[in-house]
């Protein structure tokens, strides 16, 4: 039995390879292009998520405390943007709302006090928050307050937040 000679079929062999190898560059560049679409969906999602939840507990609070003046109806957490050593933002989205959420279970016993008292208050919430540590996504970020203001009967704090050093 004879054996063909191979030369006859080096440019078809060439060829298919060249299309192989673009089939799998192709599929290379469709895939990371789809992956990092669903990264941002997915990220949009989360974001929504929690500021859904946020809203709910606030509606929830609001309710229960709408016929009383005095108290402290509602906390808002606003972040100061915090930079790294190179010039960018230190924390994405995600992780600030999630930090914020947290810092938001911490400060639920300070909803329907009475705004007149807000001296202790303040104080317990510095000594409670200020410099503590929170662990998302198996990273450590501190936080200080900045700003406690209350006005209205909405507490707004201003906190900085930034990865933590040991």
């Amino acid at each position: 039995m004879r054996v063909p000679p191979f030369h006859r079929y080096r440019r078809f062999s060439q060829i298919s390879a060249v299309f192989v190898l673009g089939m799998v560059a192709g599929s290379v560049l469709y895939n990371s292009i789809f992956h990092a679409g669903y990264n941002a969906l997915w990220m949009d999602n989360l974001e929504l998520r929690i500021e859904i939840e946020q809203y709910q507990k606030d509606i929830k609070t609001l309710k229960k405390y709408n016929n009383s003046s005095t108290v402290i109806r509602e906390i808002k957490l606003r972040t100061e943007s915090t930079t790294d050593k190179d010039g960018n933002e230190a924390l994405d989205t995600v992780t600030e709302k999630e930090i914020i959420s947290k810092m938001t279970k911490d400060l639920a016993p300070m909803r329907g006090r009475s705004m007149f008292e807000i001296d202790t208050d303040g104080k317990l919430a510095r000594l409670l928050l200020d410099g503590k540590i929170y662990i998302v996504r198996d990273k450590e970020y501190a936080v200080s307050i900045r700003t406690m203001l209350v006005m209205e009967g909405v507490l707004q704090i201003w906190v900085e937040i930034h990865p933590n050093r040991r």
